[in-house]
């Protein structure tokens, strides 16, 4: 019987007038105690206890992308661990990589709450959280403190110094630690306070405060709880930023780029030229959604108002369809050549499936695992596994854009 299903997400969803924010800040603060102190008794068995139970091991499930070894395509969407408090236990929870952040160069409280919404009726959630965040130096200290020498343990000649488009020069910093270790992306964000025109500075600042301490990186301008952030996309907008960090990165670390599913083809298909130009690892397709077309929620409880005049972004099943269509569209129009992570309404293995043959390689999740609870991932994994068995492929690798 699946217990958080069953009587747990009753209880936090209909049981308390809670605060769904209050709720995650305290179960990451459990989760953050635990990775930090797993050393101490009885946190070794309780993290044994959670990879037993939450892992799903099968090397048809992992890949190799930018020189980087993801033990399964699933991994933990930006947004839940914004500080890189919990980075060490998302491994156990079952996810073959996990996203921080998003961070931002200076610390910000981020919107006024209440700033986090659930919509039982659709599935989804509604945030306007705002990039609250400590800030880049206080996420690279905590990074430093809990993996130590991953820069220091490096071999010699695996510094990347040398430009690659392939990374496969790089000796990822998840390999230093332990097997159980999974590759950790960096989420940067434009802080509120900096003007727009010196979002490039923003970024850099922040890349080179962290670029040590992430295996991969996202350019975030996709939010839409920022003023002015999406309208960075903008090809004259996005150029100097890609520009900017490029040359600060010299092919050191994989960088991608995460869009709006708002935007008009003919807008990602300018992105997507701007991409391949300044030569980024990928495409994270795609941001939460300012569209409210279909949803069953019509007032929103927390705040007594029709739910189209809330501002912010939805996210989980009202996003599936759309994010999906971009996904194809992109590799479709990259013809396969620009690796994607797709995010967006993933609840189930026909989900997950769904994205990866429409062209993802890795697929994130963040609100389907609040819906779904910690199950899911094992759940959705093993559901993989059996449908490579029907269709006779090897690897999931195979599935990719098979029906883009």
């Amino acid at each position: 019987m699946d217990i958080y299903r069953a009587a747990i997400r009753p209880i936090l969803f209909s049981g308390f007038n809670t605060d769904p924010e209050w709720l995650h800040q305290q179960s990451l603060t459990i989760l953050g105690w635990l990775d930090r102190n797993r050393d101490r008794l009885p946190n070794p068995w309780i993290c044994n206890q959670l990879r037993q139970t939450y892992r799903c091991s099968d090397s048809r499930l992992a890949q190799t992308l930018w020189g980087l070894h993801f033990p399964n395509p699933i991994g933990l969407a930006a947004g839940f661990d914004k500080d890189g408090v919990a980075s060490g236990i998302w491994a156990d929870l079952g996810f073959g990589f996990a996203e921080l952040g998003t961070v931002t160069l200076k610390a910000q409280p981020g919107n006024p709450r209440p700033r986090l919404f659930r919509l039982p009726l659709d599935r989804a959630a509604l945030n306007r959280m705002g990039f609250n965040n400590q800030g880049a130096e206080a996420m690279a200290a905590r990074l430093k403190a809990r993996w130590g020498n991953r820069v220091e343990n490096r071999e010699p000649g695996t510094d990347g110094s040398s430009p690659t488009a392939d990374f496969s020069s790089l000796s990822p910093l998840s390999s230093l630690l332990s097997p159980l270790s999974s590759p950790l992306g960096i989420n940067l964000g434009k802080s509120k306070v900096t003007p727009l025109e010196e979002a490039a500075a923003d970024y850099l600042g922040s890349f080179k405060q962290l670029k040590d301490w992430g295996d991969y990186f996202v350019v975030n301008v996709s939010s839409p709880n920022t003023p002015g952030l999406r309208s960075l996309q903008a090809t004259e907008n996005l150029e100097p930023i890609l520009s900017t960090l490029q040359t600060e990165n010299q092919g050191q670390k994989p960088l991608l780029l995460k869009i709006a599913p708002d935007l008009a083809w003919e807008e990602i298909a300018a992105v997507l030229d701007l991409a391949q130009k300044y030569h980024l690892a990928g495409i994270i397709a795609t941001n939460t959604t300012i569209a409210r077309d279909g949803l069953k929620t019509a007032i929103l409880k927390a705040t007594g108002n029709p739910i189209q005049e809330e501002p912010g972004g939805i996210s989980g099943a009202p996003l599936r369809q759309r994010s999906t269509e971009v996904i194809r569209f992109i590799y479709q129009k990259t013809r396969g050549q620009l690796p994607i992570i797709g995010v967006g309404g993933i609840f189930t293995p026909a989900d997950a499936w769904e994205k990866i043959t429409a062209g993802a390689s890795l697929i994130q999740v963040y609100t389907g695992w609040i819906y779904e609870g910690p199950w899911m991932v094992r759940e959705i994994l093993t559901g993989l596994l059996q449908k490579l068995e029907e269709r006779g492929m090897g690897a999931i690798a195979e599935a990719v854009g098979k029906e883009a």
